[in-house]
């Protein structure tokens, strides 16, 4: 920091400065990104030529740190040509904060952040946590110091923070989720609704249960119409918690924590089968919210009805409110998911990669991120373009597990798939240039991915003779030559198909 003399900045000044930096923000990098990452900034104040901004968690902080510290400093500056410096800095809200662009100025509030704890990795995901809603506190500015009932304080020995990443505004909606995703935004919006209480969530690995489960916990702690206090835990966290619980002679306290909220909510409720003194205390906790009001959300990879190690009973529990299915991933939704997760990483993805990666990958949702994560660091880190090339380069362990066998019967009907003819083309007599070029296509690829000989390739497609063959062999590898953009397609449809 400098020492020039420090320069005395007006709290609606700096309010209305700080203000025109977020809407400038928001507009650059859209909605969805800005709600996600930096809608928790909170201004702390500014101290000679240095302006302070928090954020609730390490991870938060280090994220937009290295993302648009440097865009936010350079915004600074030109809203205030005395800011030589901004630090962005873990922590909670503090008096005399400017207000979140949710608060408004006027009556001075400011808003705490989501969890108070000075530092919180994302691995503590795991760690049963309360959620006291966030209520607005009043500004000692204005309305004398705080009282302990403005005060956030959550309980340190339940906390844990949420992903940042997982909200409804993250989430990919399409056909195999959609069903799930409205309820969870019902049971967000309008906690114990008649017929939703409790949410049964269940699905694969990987398609989006924990999703869901934090967006709802996010939508309720924000909440500013009423108090909603939340408990979020994995099963296997309950029954750790429950057994410690126990050896400490401190069960009724552990009653008392989880029955004393508004939601509770619990992850992989596959993890209690065969633990019978954790499924007794988890029916009783279950039935005494159930029937005080409060909101029960419960995730896991089977259907109540199909989860035979669970007690009967609370099977049945379980399935008298609403159960919603996470079905496996369509095509189209696997492509939308990609387009949403390039965008935010903001490195250019070209759609062939998309389209090669959204049928490579097809059972698990979190294999299909992580794979286009390694491109993007990839990317990143070397400076590279991400192409078909470094695709294959870089996800070659990904991309072995998947080889197989390549019959000709495939090859013919991923090409009449791709060219959009009829898979009884490829043995027509038809010689029409929109269905001859895709079966020189398919015979070519016959060629390079299967051991058939030249004559027997020829009999797959409507018993030609084996120079036939040859010539569409040799005519695709000239025009992939020729034409860059037809090669890229035959490369795909390769690849596809090796896959």
């Amino acid at each position: 920091m400098t020492t020039t003399e420090p320069v005395i900045v007006e709290l609606p000044e700096l309010a209305a400065q700080w203000a025109r930096i977020r809407a400038r923000l928001q507009g650059e990098v859209g909605d969805a990104i800005y709600r996600t990452w930096l809608r928790q900034m909170i201004l702390g104040g500014m101290d000679g030529d240095e302006v302070t901004v928090t954020l609730p968690t390490r991870f938060l902080r280090d994220w937009v740190t290295s993302r648009y510290g440097a865009r936010i400093s350079a915004l600074w500056q030109s809203e205030n040509a005395a800011v030589r410096r901004v630090d962005i800095r873990v922590g909670s809200a503090v008096p005399g904060a400017i207000p979140r662009d949710d608060a408004t100025c006027d009556d001075r509030t400011f808003y705490a952040a989501t969890v108070a704890a000075p530092s919180i990795e994302p691995a503590a995901l795991t760690v049963a946590a309360v959620y006291p809603p966030q209520t607005p506190l009043r500004s000692p500015a204005t309305s004398g110091a705080s009282t302990q009932e403005d005060r956030i304080e959550p309980r340190s020995d339940l906390a844990a923070a949420l992903d940042p990443r997982f909200t409804f505004e993250g989430f990919v909606v399409g056909k195999p989720n959609e069903f799930a995703y409205a309820c969870a935004r019902r049971v967000a919006e309008r906690p114990s609704s008649p017929g939703f209480n409790p949410l049964f969530l269940y699905g694969g690995v990987g398609l989006g249960k924990t999703h869901l489960m934090h967006a709802i916990a996010w939508e309720l702690t924000e909440r500013t119409d009423r108090r909603v206090s939340v408990a979020y835990m994995s099963a296997e966290k309950f029954m750790y918690r429950f057994i410690a619980a126990i050896r400490s002679q401190a069960t009724m306290e552990f009653k008392e924590h989880l029955r004393n909220v508004d939601v509770l909510m619990i992850d992989d409720l596959q993890f209690l089968i065969g633990k019978d003194n954790t499924q007794e205390e988890f029916f009783h906790t279950f039935n005494y919210l159930v029937e005080a009001g409060k909101q029960i959300v419960v995730s896991a990879d089977k259907s109540p009805s199909d989860l035979s190690g669970l007690e009967h009973r609370l099977r049945t529990r379980l399935g008298c409110g609403m159960v919603a299915d996470l079905h496996t991933t369509t095509y189209e939704l696997r492509i939308s998911i990609l387009e949403a997760k390039a965008a935010r990483a903001g490195v250019p993805v070209p759609v062939k990669v998309l389209e090669f990666l959204a049928h490579k990958i097809t059972s698990n949702v979190r294999e299909l991120e992580g794979a286009l994560n390694r491109l993007v660091a990839h990317a990143n880190l070397f400076g590279r373009p991400v192409t078909l090339e470094t695709t294959h380069e870089v996800l070659h362990d990904i991309l072995k597990a998947h080889d197989r066998r390549v019959t000709i019967e495939e090859i013919q009907k991923k090409v009449a798939e791709h060219y959009s003819i009829r898979l009884t083309d490829m043995s027509s007599a038809r010689r029409a240039r929109s269905v001859a070029r895709p079966r020189q296509v398919a015979m070519f690829l016959a060629k390079q991915l299967t051991s058939r000989s030249l004559p027997e390739i020829g009999r797959k497609f409507g018993n030609r003779d084996h120079t036939t063959v040859m010539h569409a062999v040799s005519r695709v590898s000239e025009l992939m030559q020729r034409d860059g953009s037809f090669a890229e397609d035959v490369e795909l449809l390769r690849r596809l198909l090796e896959s």
